[in-house]
């Protein structure tokens, strides 16, 4: 199915995720890498050596979750927009993430927009809590989104809801 649609089934997302209790300690990046193909900025921007591809550029990305301190530094150097940082340790009924995000206009922190799952399916709503966008990021701003814990496993991108008109 993966290879039909790009969009990974439920196990290939948990088999990424790190434990619910690492989550719950504080920010952790999630790498979504599938696929082996030649790449490395991850690795090479993880100050704590977090991320390893090895010596074959093509191999697919392993993280420590315990060597990850959810910087985020990953985030916007990801090509493949393949990760994100979660962090389950501020409320027992929501979880941050910090996402990449392309499209302008750009939310701003307190808006509320829809939440989507990894087929671009509408799921829930969520806050914006903050827009990153230095230009050490090279045009990939980091939103970062308070959504209900249910939907920490399909919870993966959103979009602006369009403005009523009447």
């Amino acid at each position: 199915m993966f290879e039909k649609t790009g969009v990974a089934a439920p196990e290939m997302v948990l088999e990424k995720f790190p434990s619910v209790e690492r989550i719950n300690r504080g920010p952790v990046a999630v790498v979504e890498c599938y696929q082996k193909i030649p790449c490395n900025p991850c690795q090479t921007a993880c100050p704590l050596g977090a991320i390893e591809i090895g010596d074959d550029i093509n191999n697919i990305p392993q993280r420590d979750e315990e060597l990850c301190g959810g910087c985020g530094l990953c985030v916007s150097k990801c090509p493949g927009l393949a990760i994100m940082i979660v962090d389950g340790s501020k409320s027992p009924d929501s979880v941050e993430f910090r996402i990449p995000y392309e499209f302008l206009p750009l939310p701003a922190a307190g808006e509320t927009v829809l939440g989507l799952d990894r087929a671009g399916r509408p799921l829930c709503r969520a806050k914006v809590l903050k827009v990153l966008n230095p230009p050490s990021f090279d045009r990939t701003p980091v939103v970062t989104l308070e959504v209900e814990r249910k939907y920490l496993y399909t919870f993966r991108n959103f979009r602006r809801e369009a403005e009523e008109h009447g």
